[in-house]
């Protein structure tokens, strides 16, 4: 199994939500988070000031899957998430050992 932390610009959410329902993908969790990559933030006018906004919003999505999904999956989230600019987002793959379905006790593939 492989968990999948995605790194996405909110406006983009929804476009990734409906492209990982067509591939399958059951169960996600999403966070509302701040960061920033190189680009270390962006400057923004607001009535005529520039400010200095350090950490960007962004959304973080949690999948966990069967290894034979993962590559559908990272094809969904990159064709959907895609703008061609700085700020696109990022996927981070972890090797997961097992999972436990709290409810009846399955685990492995089968609690996800």
């Amino acid at each position: 199994m492989t968990k999948l932390e995605v790194i996405i610009r909110p406006n983009r959410f929804d476009q990734v939500k409906e492209a990982l329902a067509a591939v399958g993908v059951e169960g996600m969790t999403v966070s509302e988070v701040r960061g920033h990559g190189r680009q270390k933030g962006q400057t923004e006018t607001y009535r005529g000031r520039e400010y200095d906004i350090q950490l960007l919003p962004k959304l973080k999505m949690e999948i966990v899957l069967t290894d034979d999904r993962v590559e559908p999956v990272i094809d969904a989230i990159i064709q959907s998430a895609f703008t061609g600019e700085i700020g696109d987002g990022k996927i981070f793959l972890y090797k997961t050992e097992d999972a436990i379905r709290i409810r009846n006790r399955q685990r492995g593939e089968i609690a996800l």
